[in-house]
């Protein structure tokens, strides 16, 4: 979370320098025009003022018209009395807003007009749970939703009316102004989510917020955790303290590795929460799990610990699915992971077991799953759970690709309508980690590679024949990180393709439009500099400087 540090003398300036600007901004173009190979601005409804639902993910409805509200030193942001949950994103918002602006910006529940207000009302029913609608004029900006999560998907959309600048962590001199006008927004897709690898990788609390601020921006709401892995076991669970302390101890390449204490993790599903994100953490069984096998020797089927493993090969490990100690081990692992995720989903995995056969993997995936609802989750499995018998009310995440062979499409599409529900995470669409050419240095390019446009330009509603459009309940960017290590690293592999994640999950699919979306996305570009968010500038996107 970035503090306000800007200084009293600063913010006496800002009136001052506010008009100065607005003076500036009204007087046309900057000087020397548009520089070779950027797009100019998309045109405004006003000079200097972004145009309503310029913005990613595009808004439902938007309806232009009035004057722009200016954002002022004497703006407050007013919510009801006793809304905590409006509060709460009312001093979010706030947050946001002061570093650059310089404005004091105090959150009141006092009986004034103007400014921002934000407020919840449940007779409003057609928002659902996540919906809004904001509207503006010169006399102030209105937020209302039915619920908080739907005023904090709001933020957002006000957020990215205000120049980019906003989001700097220094002052800077405005105008701050809203285009006027009325969105009325919903999502199309209840799960909007971005999947994180800290096992290949490990990597921080403070870069898993990180992380988690900057998907908030865009409206994902599922942050998916791949905690084990043949490379490392990043979850401290106490009846198993190998797991964590030794299966914990290093990642590819040979580096140190680490873990989440309970505590840490705690913290981290909390901020999550914050950001109303729910943490899917994920135990991947059972393949991927050599890092829990080196730990416990009666773990293998030989009662032989194997060596930690550091490189990048799949498909070699596997629990001894015969052994009862086998179903003590996941019992535990489930039962003290559940208690520490308030969210109603726990992963079980269950991709490339090519060292468990069939039938065992089918028992093996029957008696998981069972454990996992005894601990009152719901389950979420990789699409190969299709091929054992998925419980109800589980979700596959299809990971194929468009090639993939008709046969295990055709798997996934009964499974589906017969009530199993959908996460689409297309390899050759949305893993972030695929190169976006041949000449990127980072990422992996078994599936291909992933251009932005790619990333964005297909329909996950038709996506997989004869797959119920009712059965999609969302989308997932998975990040891997055999080839990523640092902040740099994901900023480059997730950003801008995760933007058109968070579009398709959100926006209606009457929306989607390569050329409109490439021309918002390009606006994206400045914000995404203002956060230190080291994005690949895809030569598809015509970027803009402001």
């Amino acid at each position: 979370m970035r503090q306000h540090a800007t200084s009293s003398r600063l913010r006496l300036l800002g009136p001052l320098l506010l008009v100065i600007a607005t003076g500036i901004a009204g007087t046309g173009a900057a000087p020397g025009g548009t520089p070779p190979g950027e797009a100019p601005a998309a045109p405004a409804a006003a000079p200097g003022v972004r145009p309503l639902g310029d913005v990613v993910p595009v808004p439902a409805s938007v309806r232009p018209g009035g004057g722009p509200y200016t954002l002022t030193a004497r703006t407050r942001i007013r919510v009801d009395a006793g809304a905590a949950g409006a509060r709460r994103v009312a001093t979010y918002l706030a947050e946001v807003l002061r570093p650059s602006t310089g404005y004091a910006l105090p959150v009141t529940d006092d009986d004034g007009t103007g400014g921002i207000r934000l407020r919840l009302s449940g007779r409003e029913t057609a928002l659902g749970d996540e919906g809004y609608r904001l509207e503006s004029g010169p006399r102030g900006v209105t937020l209302t939703a039915r619920e908080p999560a739907g005023l904090f998907h709001g933020v957002q959309t006000l957020r990215q009316q205000f120049p980019a600048a906003v989001e700097k962590d220094t002052w800077q001199p405005g105008p701050w102004q809203v285009a006027g006008g009325t969105i009325t927004d919903t999502p199309r897709y209840g799960y909007r989510g971005a999947m994180l690898d800290v096992s290949r990788h490990f990597f921080t609390v403070g870069q898993v917020k990180r992380y988690i601020d900057n998907l908030a921006l865009y409206k994902i709401n599922k942050l998916h955790l791949h905690l084990s892995d043949d490379q490392g076991w990043r979850i401290a669970i106490d009846s198993w303290p190998r797991l964590a302390r030794h299966g914990g101890s290093t990642q590819v390449g040979g580096g140190p590795g680490g873990h989440y204490t309970k505590d840490q993790y705690r913290d981290i599903v909390a901020y999550a929460a914050s950001r109303h994100l729910e943490v899917v953490p994920e135990i991947d069984m059972p393949g991927h799990t050599n890092a829990a096998l080196a730990s416990y020797a009666e773990l293998n089927c030989d009662g032989v610990a194997p060596p930690l493993y550091t490189g990048t090969e799949v498909g070699f490990s596997s629990l001894c699915v015969g052994k009862d100690v086998t179903y003590d081990f996941v019992d535990d692992v489930v039962r003290e992971l559940a208690a520490l995720t308030p969210g109603r989903y726990l992963h079980i995995g269950g991709d490339e077991a090519h060292s468990t056969g069939h039938e065992d993997y089918v028992a093996f995936m029957d008696r998981v799953q069972a454990v996992v609802a005894a601990y009152g989750k719901t389950v979420i499995g990789w699409h190969q759970l299709t091929g054992a018998r998925p419980a109800d009310g589980a979700l596959a995440q299809y990971w194929g690709l468009d090639g993939t062979s008709g046969a295990e499409k055709a798997r996934v599409a009964s499974a589906a309508r017969n009530g199993t529900g959908l996460v689409l995470s297309p390899a050759d669409r949305l893993y972030l980690d695929m190169k976006y050419t041949k000449d990127t240095p980072l990422g992996l390019s078994w599936a291909g590679y992933v251009e932005v446009r790619r990333a964005y330009d297909w329909d996950p509603g038709s996506y997989l024949p004869g797959v119920p459009a009712a059965a999609v309940r969302g989308v997932e960017a998975p990040l891997w990180t055999e080839t990523l290590s640092t902040d740099a690293h994901l900023d480059t592999m997730a950003f801008p393709r995760l933007l058109g994640a968070a579009e398709l999950g959100w926006s209606p699919a009457a929306s989607h439009d390569w050329e409109a979306y490439r021309q918002r996305l390009a606006g994206q570009g400045p914000r995404l500099e203002a956060l230190g968010v080291g994005f690949h500038r895809s030569p598809q996107v015509p970027w803009r400087t402001r």
